[in-house]
């Protein structure tokens, strides 16, 4: 185990099939205590990653503005918040009437008077801090959160949403012991192309997982969630909504490989930049598709956002590709030539002379 962590197998080292094993139990071994390690720290940070995951959920109600929904919940949390503002307004009132019955008491000329001035400054303080009491009892969680209904479900959404977190806090280091394995196989050569095209997935998984959070997850919410609103009670149970989200995001994620696709058939020889420009409508049109199938919504703007980054990824990547063709050309992977690759192979048998080879049938002929 510990040659797994400090370096990867060498091309050039012999295993046998017990090694081999040997080598891929330690990978694992590896992978998991990585995976634990994270997930004590994502379930530690359970609170914090709960409140980001249902963060875009929140957005969904309109609670401030001039849109307005007709769902019950969120008529009922637009009230609450309301009232609790005309609760502090009144208070604020009250407070003034307070300050001003104590001013007369002071000015007041009979002591009648003066009583009575104190005895209204004293209910206006009364009533001050009941309006008051009754603003702070404000529900700290106004917004639209998940439902939970079994008796043991909120502890195993929470095990499930840590978990979550943790893969995608220790896919690097995952991806590191995959790549680690399966690095014999690769000559030297070869491993200048893998190594850069798997040092991308990782950067464009998490870009894209970003992006779908911060961009397409919102509108895509916002559009199922009032979607025919006035004909529902819309309660959402968390593990299908925590299930929705880490797919969405995660499928996007995966599409923001499309660069290292491009770069890989285009180094490999399979197509060139050139024609991939040349069906650019093709490729538009998988793209739309790609988009379809990883925004699930009948949304169109949910669809366009999803497929505009795509498609600059698209471009950029045959910019790359086309640079890289001209820099290096695609029979020599990144610089190095496949030649080094091909030396002939020696023969072990010795060339059989060709004069002596002739010599019993020139003896023949002869005779």
């Amino acid at each position: 185990m510990a040659t797994a962590i400090r370096r990867p197998v060498s091309h050039e080292d012999r295993l046998s099939l017990t090694e081999h094993l040997d080598e891929l139990r330690s990978r694992l071994i590896i992978s998991v205590l990585i995976l634990l390690g994270c997930f004590a720290f994502t379930f530690w940070q359970n609170e914090t990653i709960l409140k980001l995951v249902n963060e875009p959920l929140q957005q969904t109600q309109n609670l401030e503005g001039d849109k307005r929904s007709n769902d019950p919940l969120e008529q009922n949390a637009r009230f609450q918040r309301q009232t609790a503002q005309a609760f502090r307004a009144e208070a604020r009132s009250f407070q003034q009437q307070q300050r001003l019955y104590s001013e007369l008491a002071l000015a007041a000329d009979g002591a009648a008077e003066r009583r009575a001035y104190q005895a209204a400054a004293r209910a206006a303080g009364a009533a001050a801090t009941v309006t008051a009491r009754a603003a702070d009892a404000e529900p700290v969680n106004k917004g639209r959160l998940p439902v939970t209904l079994g008796v043991a479900e909120p502890f195993t959404t929470t095990v499930s949403v840590a978990f979550y977190g943790a893969l995608l806090l220790a896919f690097p280091f995952l991806l590191f012991q995959a790549y680690s394995f399966i690095l014999p196989a690769f000559a030297p050569g070869e491993r200048k192309v893998a190594l850069p095209l798997m040092m991308m997935f990782p950067v464009l998984f998490i870009s894209g997982v970003a992006f779908g959070y911060f961009v397409v997850l919102p509108r895509a919410i916002d559009f199922l969630q009032n979607f025919n609103d006035d004909d529902f009670d819309i309660l959402i149970q968390a593990k299908d909504y925590y299930k929705f989200a880490v797919m969405f995001v995660g499928s996007i994620g995966l599409l923001f490989q499309i660069p290292i696709v491009v770069i890989a058939v285009t180094r490999l020889g399979i197509v060139t930049p050139r024609q991939l420009q040349k069906n650019w409508g093709y490729v538009l049109l998988g793209l739309a598709v790609l988009a379809a199938v990883a925004t699930p919504t009948p949304d169109p703007i949910t669809m366009l956002l999803a497929m505009v980054p795509l498609f600059l990824l698209f471009e950029a990547s045959i910019l790359v590709s086309a640079w890289l063709n001209k820099v290096r050309p695609p029979g020599s992977l990144w610089g190095e030539d496949f030649d080094e690759f091909d030396e002939p192979v020696e023969d072990d048998e010795p060339e059989a002379d060709d004069d002596l080879s002739l010599k019993p049938f020139e003896n023949d002929h002869q005779d």
